[in-house]
């Protein structure tokens, strides 16, 4: 049972924090937590849907989604005509690869994409 060991370790290290003050000065303390309702994600995905969000890391279609809805936003305020086009057909670009996206299943390429975006994302950190 080596996961049983590994919860004992991490039960030990908590408790030696707690004892030696480390989560004394904590921001929120005694106020209640905000849990997130995640009924909509399926079970076995959930700590990747955490480890993913903390790391501020989206998926390419959430990516795609809030790259749309910014040139949409831009698109309100210019006035060229054949920039107007331009843009409108850059959105309807995004909104097509954004559509194919979300229909197919996870592949190695986008695991990898994750994994590095991941990386790097807490190699900053450090």
């Amino acid at each position: 049972m080596p996961w049983s060991f590994f919860q004992r370790l991490v039960e030990e290290r908590i408790l030696e924090a707690e004892r030696a003050g480390a989560f004394d000065n904590l921001p929120g303390k005694g106020k209640p937590l905000a849990l997130e309702d995640l009924s909509a994600v399926p079970e076995d995905l959930r700590a990747a849907y955490h480890i993913l969000k903390n790391a501020h890391v989206l998926p390419p279609e959430a990516e795609l989604l809030k790259e749309i809805r910014t040139l949409e936003d831009l698109l309100r305020y210019i006035d060229d005509e054949g920039e107007r086009r331009a843009m409108a057909k850059s959105i309807q670009l995004k909104v097509i690869h954004r559509d194919l996206l979300k229909h197919r299943s996870l592949s190695m390429e986008s695991v990898r994409y994750y994994g590095q975006k991941l990386v790097h994302r807490f190699s900053r950190r450090a």
